[in-house]
């Protein structure tokens, strides 16, 4: 059965319109580096913005999280991931949302009532116990002892410190083959959460004060790993279907078997499926040392040193056969991974090539700081080998090893935990997510991107378009192809035009349209995969024309004055631009 085909056929035959896949890289949405869930894309239309395609809503959406990164390695946790959901933009609510999971679960899924368990939110001061979906849950033949009513901590979501919020019901699978409880508890750690159906009908203030929203939504999410290994009755996410040929791959490449080699194999193809979607993307990530490419460099880093742990010449190919099957597994679902093969491919070369020579610079540091003659590798030192030349702990030890030493671990951990609590407080924000970034700057700033396009298409010429931007309150950050550094009376060019259109009050027009219609209309679309049939376009007077999904002025008088404060090289070929609204 192909779960992720049969969701959709159930929900569109329900009513429900399929939506793309969103890129891995959010557009314009500063407070996360990647999409993180299938409802992160659909933030405009929960916060009350009309959706192209309705009110009833399903999709894939290609996910990454990094939170559980070291994780990866067990049986369950992957970075990359798809996410099954489908969702109700003020239209159904509790008791159809519950209807159609159970429907799907029990008898598209052929999945028996007895091995399921619900948990529901159990109130508190300010909102009441939810006896509400408990009742639907029992009406469909859940029983009483199956059900656990848990606190905020578990069963209330909301997005930030204020915002839309509300309670949610969690769906759990026995995974085991012992005798099922006849009571649930849900620390039982044989219950395996799958479905999770989050019911946004409250709205906290920055006070804590709580109201009714007036469009009530439901957003629900699956995880495609967990549900396959259930149903294929396997309780390692790596033995099912989604995952097999791919380590059976490995196990070929490197003439071990996965059993007995489990952590390094998973750590590899799970780390070699991510960099693939990454480097796939329309954004066009490269690794680097910041962001989104910071991420990227360290998964393809990550699963070389596992590679050579298993005794894989690194210098091979066998990155390139595991991508390859990869492209060829999900290209049906998501064009850009045929589309983008060769770049694909490059990356995972250049970074290895990259690598290959930090771990030969690495080596030489080695022979220069390490005292031969001393017992044990002092922590500072190894800390420096692995943050000042790159070189990881695992082959510091290793060396160590080879010359009858030790190395102060525990020591080495503590420098790293400084180091990442450093990182962590320098990036405070970025992986928050969630339906917070769309203040009053960021909707300005949303706009102020529109125009600067239109700016260098006439100043630098009409191929430019957006490579990738990122806003926050404070700025705005646009990436766009040019082959040269641009010089001070370009870069005020742009700058007086954006503003001689600031001034003009230009109408900023929201326009719905067929995408076919949009395209042959001028519009410019920076990933045009990700957009419905019917698109939203945006028209600032007759300066632009672009697709978009987020939250824009209704006058360009309301901007203020742009002005860019820095221009500089992202990558090859690629410039980036810094500008604020004064």
């Amino acid at each position: 059965m192909n779960v992720r085909e049969e969701f959709i056929k159930y929900f569109t035959k329900n009513g429900h319109k399929q939506i793309p896949s969103s890129p891995i890289v959010p557009e314009n949405d500063p407070t996360v580096l990647f999409n993180t869930a299938g409802m992160q894309p659909l933030v405009p239309y929960l916060m009350g913005e009309e959706h192209p395609y309705g009110k009833r809503l399903c999709d894939y959406q290609k996910c990454v999280r990094l939170t559980d990164l070291d994780e990866i390695g067990d049986k369950t946790h992957h970075t990359f991931f798809e996410m099954l959901g489908n969702w109700s933009l003020g239209d159904y609510f509790k008791k159809e949302s519950i209807g159609y999971s159970f429907e799907f679960l029990t008898k598209v899924l052929n999945i028996p009532v007895e091995r399921l368990a619900i948990t529901v939110f159990a109130g508190d001061e300010k909102i009441p116990r939810d006896e509400v979906s408990a009742g639907y849950w029992k009406e469909k033949g859940i029983s009483e002892d199956r059900i656990a009513y848990l606190g905020k901590d578990d069963n209330f979501w909301i997005a930030g410190d204020s915002g839309p919020c509300g309670c949610d019901t969690e769906i759990f699978y026995f995974r085991s083959d012992d005798e099922i409880p006849a009571k649930f508890d849900p620390s039982d750690e044989r219950w395996v959460e799958i479905w999770n159906n989050v019911f946004m009908e409250f709205y906290q203030d920055e006070n804590g004060n709580i109201s009714e929203l007036k469009q009530k939504n439901v957003d629900t999410g699956m995880g495609l790993e967990r549900i396959v290994a259930v149903l294929e009755g396997v309780d390692d996410n790596y033995k099912s279907s989604i995952w097999s040929d791919v380590i059976n791959k490995l196990e070929v490449i490197t003439g071990l078997s996965y059993e007995g080699n489990e952590k390094a194999m998973r750590i590899i193809v799970d780390h070699i499926r991510t960099s693939v979607f990454i480097a796939a993307d329309p954004a066009s990530i490269k690794p680097s040392n910041t962001d989104q490419g910071y991420i990227l460099r360290r998964l393809i880093r990550r699963y070389i040193r596992q590679a050579r742990k298993l005794g894989i010449d690194i210098n091979s190919d066998f990155d390139e056969q595991i991508a390859l099957l990869i492209i060829s597994k999900y290209e049906k679902y998501y064009s850009e991974l045929s589309c983008n093969k060769e770049v694909v491919l490059d990356v995972l070369s250049n970074e290895k090539k990259k690598f290959s020579r930090t771990l030969e610079k690495g080596l030489r540091e080695f022979e220069k700081l390490v005292d031969l003659n001393a017992k044990v590798i002092d922590k500072n030192i190894a800390f420096k080998l692995y943050d000042t030349y790159g070189f990881p702990i695992e082959l510091t030890i290793e060396e160590a090893k080879d010359r009858g030493m030790s190395v102060d671990v525990d020591g080495f951990y503590e420098r790293f935990r400084e180091h990442q609590e450093k990182s962590r407080t320098a990036s405070k924000g970025k992986f928050k997510g969630g339906l917070s970034g769309n203040s009053e700057m960021e909707t300005k700033y949303h706009t102020a991107t529109h125009l600067l396009n239109a700016a260098l298409k006439k100043v630098i010429g009409s191929d430019v378009h957006q490579l990738g931007s990122n806003i926050t309150p404070e700025r705005l950050r646009f990436d766009f192809p040019c082959d040269h550094k641009m010089t001070d009376e370009e870069k005020k060019m742009v700058e007086d035009l954006v503003n001689e259109w600031i001034k003009e009050d230009l109408p900023v027009e929201r326009l719905e349209m067929s995408k076919d219609e949009a395209l042959r209309s001028g519009a410019e679309c920076t990933f045009i995969e990700k957009y419905p049939d019917v698109v939203t376009v945006y028209k600032i007077g007759d300066v632009s024309k672009e697709l978009c999904g987020g939250p824009h002025v209704s006058h360009t008088s309301l901007l203020g004055h742009f002005k860019i404060k820095k221009e500089e090289s992202s990558s090859a070929g690629v410039r980036r631009i810094k500008a604020i609204l004064e």
